[in-house]
């Protein structure tokens, strides 16, 4: 089984570098490109499913990815949302640290130990959804399958984590660039290896800066 989880492309948050969340923000017209370029490089593949957050974001990626003749295959789960960033959410890096700075550099260097704030979730709390939403995602599926998700850096980070068996405090070891693509493979998903990790090549030079503003 073949999973290809997907970042969404970008917004005009990430590029302020907003903290968004759960809030429903759209595609900028270079998240678009950026969606439509990762497309282009998966036209010939085979996809059997596709699942992806509820948030447009999310969602307008995998449309884009997939294209009108593979639409049927998309439906959404609402366990790929993002992380919760409660009050964070709409803010800047800058604005956080001057109300909440502690907080802010606890989730620089402890992201686990993080509770988001005003009703906000953890990391803990994000895998604890966004896993079960993968193993639906391959529910049913053949060996040979291939199964598109996509969701958001939080949800894809804690996956990875998981797979990797790395802590969630290594959160920030690799990047989840926007529209990156990481290609999982396994009999199940309780037995996935990471194949690919941050492929950013539809749309990034080898040595390019593909990197995120705001998590």
């Amino acid at each position: 089984m073949r999973i290809l989880l997907v970042r969404h492309g970008e917004t005009p948050w990430n590029a302020e570098g907003r903290y968004q969340g759960r809030e429903d923000i759209p595609l900028s017209p270079v998240g678009e490109a950026q969606a439509e370029a990762l497309g282009l490089r998966l036209r010939d593949l085979a996809i059997d499913r596709a699942v992806a957050s509820p948030l447009s974001r999310a969602q307008r990626t995998a449309q884009l990815v997939l294209g009108p003749a593979r639409a049927d295959r998309l439906r959404t789960d609402s366990g790929l949302l993002e992380i919760a960033h409660g009050s964070w959410e709409g803010l800047l890096a800058s604005e956080i640290r001057d109300r909440d700075p502690e907080r802010l550099q606890a989730w620089r260097d402890a992201p686990d130990s993080v509770l988001m704030p005003d009703g906000g979730e953890s990391l803990q709390h994000v895998f604890d959804r966004a896993w079960p939403a993968l193993q639906r995602a391959c529910e049913g599926l053949g060996a040979d399958a291939t199964v598109l998700v996509v969701a958001h850096d939080a949800v894809n980070r804690v996956i990875l984590c998981h797979v990797l068996g790395i802590p969630f405090s290594r959160l920030w070891s690799f990047r989840q660039a926007p529209t990156s693509m990481n290609l999982l493979e396994g009999g199940s998903a309780d037995t996935l290896e990471v194949v690919r990790l941050n492929d950013c090549a539809h749309h990034t030079p080898l040595f390019g800066e593909a990197v995120h503003r705001a998590l």
